[in-house]
């Protein structure tokens, strides 16, 4: 099976994640699932119908994130020692050349992407066509509305 990669803060974001929904959140769910038993019929308990849909919720978040990280290989680099170019791992900052506006994304795994975070995956176009690009370098990235172009104005290992 293909390792993915993962930077050492996603894995320990997702570890702890993991952590807490097998050894506190499942436990407050059973104790939920028990308390609602004791208040009688279950057929039209609601309590006890959402306690035990969000078991179900819980449970398929703890297969996941235990599937991602069986998978996950760790990619420390901060230690390799590239900071004149685009990595996996690398905070980016653009400037797209139309509208002058500025965006920073840090590049990293699929399972830790999130776009409220500015972390993009390292399989989205975007990051596609910075990876291996220098600081000052432009690019062009295919959007859904069509090529945009951006400078690099900034690079960081954080």
């Amino acid at each position: 099976m293909e390792k993915k990669p993962i930077t050492p803060e996603g894995q320990t974001k997702l570890r702890s994640e993991l952590d807490h929904l097998k050894n506190i959140k499942r436990q407050e769910i059973i104790d939920a699932i028990s308390e609602a038993r004791a208040h009688g019929d279950l057929k039209e308990n609601a309590e006890y119908h959402a306690a035990r849909e969000e078991q179900g919720l819980n449970e398929a978040r703890i297969r996941e994130l235990e599937e991602v990280l069986s998978v996950s290989q760790v990619v420390e680099y901060k230690t390799m020692g590239v900071e004149d170019r685009v990595i996996f791992g690398s905070t980016v900052t653009i400037k797209d050349l139309e509208s002058e506006e500025i965006k920073t994304y840090q590049i990293v795994g699929d399972a830790e992407a999130d776009i409220e975070r500015n972390t993009i995956s390292f399989t989205t176009p975007m990051a596609r066509s910075l990876i291996k690009k220098e600081l000052g370098e432009f690019v062009e990235v295919e959007t859904p509305g069509g090529v945009k172009e951006y400078e690099i104005t900034e690079i960081k290992l954080i």
